[in-house]
């Protein structure tokens, strides 16, 4: 089986430039400027390239709210998330805010963001607001090199599976009480949702692509369809600690009004949680094209 790195993906770009980050994953992208409308062809580029890379990030990008609601509505639907506070105005963007002396933060576990919804998000566009002088990169692991990278027997036995998705322990309401209460920097919003479970493939194929991805995460991936937890939890382990092996990743390291966007079904991310002492703020906005993750 072919195992396509982007050193061995086809892409031609004429409106933008594109340096690979590793053999695995990610490019910097130069010669666009976000805050501005995007031509048809320069969109149709970007996203080309974000099928071909998953993760691309762009330096020193001046993006108002405003301008980030309207960069992201090339790429799919901006979603209001049914437990995060947005911003006042903005409900779309959330504010992803650790305070100097804070121990944990958001998305400090390796995850697809919001595989818990029925129709999770196709991708996330991420705008520095504030970064610390050193620590708070961002770790990214390729899932189709993932699944490319099993043994055929593990394949055979995985492609027909299912897995439950749930945001009960990510989002769990006594945990982060303080978050509900509003005594947090970021503020959550009980909801319904919390508590709901959804099923997914295990393995899923891209729309676009039409390669197959593994569809697991240590945040929201709780159990696997007809086992119980404790006969799931074996293989669950087995499958996302074998998704992060290093020559899966690529590593984002943030600078003040960098935009980095991902493809996030078919990725998973880490928000490295090794600045203590300073504080890191984003503008996140998800957006969503409304196709389910389908074997």
């Amino acid at each position: 089986m072919p195992k396509q790195t982007v050193e061995t993906a086809p892409i031609e770009l004429k409106t933008i430039e594109a340096k690979p980050i590793t053999a695995a994953m990610g490019a910097e992208i130069s010669g666009v400027d976000l805050s501005k409308p995007l031509s048809e062809k320069q969109a149709a580029e970007i996203k080309q390239a974000l099928q071909t890379f998953l993760v691309l990030t762009f330096k020193d990008q001046d993006l108002t709210p405003e301008r980030h609601v309207n960069l992201a509505k090339y790429f799919g639907s901006p979603e209001v998330h049914p437990i995060v506070q947005g911003m006042e105005g903005y409900p779309e963007i959330i504010k992803v805010i650790k305070n100097p002396g804070e121990t944990t933060q958001f998305g400090d576990s390796w995850h697809s963001d919001n595989s818990f919804f029925e129709s999770p998000t196709t991708a996330t566009i991420l705008h520095a607001q504030e970064v610390p002088p050193v620590g708070g990169d961002t770790l990214f692991s390729n899932m189709y090199l993932a699944y490319d990278h099993l043994s055929e027997g593990m394949q055979k036995l995985i492609d027909p599976l299912v897995a439950i998705h749930s945001a009960s322990d990510a989002y769990n309401p006594v945990k982060l009480a303080h978050k509900y209460r509003g005594e947090a920097a970021m503020k959550y919003n009980y909801s319904d949702v919390v508590e709901q479970q959804v099923e997914h493939p295990m393995v899923c194929t891209h729309p676009e692509t039409g390669r197959k991805f593994l569809y697991v995460n240590r945040m929201f991936t709780v159990t696997i369809k007809g086992m119980t937890p404790k006969e799931s939890k074996p293989l669950l382990d087995f499958l996302t600690e074998h998704a992060l092996q290093p020559e899966f990743q690529c590593r984002i390291r943030w600078s003040d009004k960098a935009v980095t966007m991902w493809e996030n079904r078919t990725t998973m991310h880490y928000a490295m949680n090794d600045y203590y002492q300073y504080r890191r703020i984003m503008h996140r906005i998800t957006v969503n094209d409304g196709i389910r993750p389908s074997a």
